[in-house]
């Protein structure tokens, strides 16, 4: 596969795997699962345990498990045809998707700031 197809696919498919790691440990729907690692991530006895429940907490971490994930199912390799295109396709990917979750990170505090901006500005037209 020519450099540029695999570059095209790596920022492809790092935009699913920020949307579901960004999902899974943010959205509400996944809130029960999430305080439940939360919890075990504080109270497990081995460090090896309390990593591996923390990862389901952060977007960042959460995203290798989903780049594992992709990996297996589209089999994408990244410069090389064995396990070394296995291992840079996998820290690119999550290297992208973390860069596309913190450009979601500061659009979405950039929207909250305005939010708030024009409720104070209309709190404000109606006081006076």
């Amino acid at each position: 596969m020519p450099l540029t197809t695999q570059i095209t696919w790596l920022f492809l498919l790092a935009i699913p795997i920020a949307c579901v790691a960004w999902t899974v440990t943010h959205e509400e729907v996944f809130k029960e699962p999430r305080e439940y690692c939360k919890r075990k991530s504080n109270e497990c006895k081995s460090l090896l345990e309390r990593k591996f429940f923390y990862l389901f907490t952060c977007e960042y971490c959460f995203s290798h498990y989903v780049t594992i994930l992709f990996l297996i199912i589209t089999e994408y390799k990244l410069l090389f045809t064995d396990w070394r295109g296995y291992l840079i396709a996998g820290f690119s990917l999550v290297w992208i998707a973390n860069i596309y979750m913190s450009i979601f990170i500061w659009v979405r505090q950039d929207v909250k700031k305005v939010k708030t901006e024009i409720e104070v500005l209309e709190s404000e037209s109606k006081i006076g």
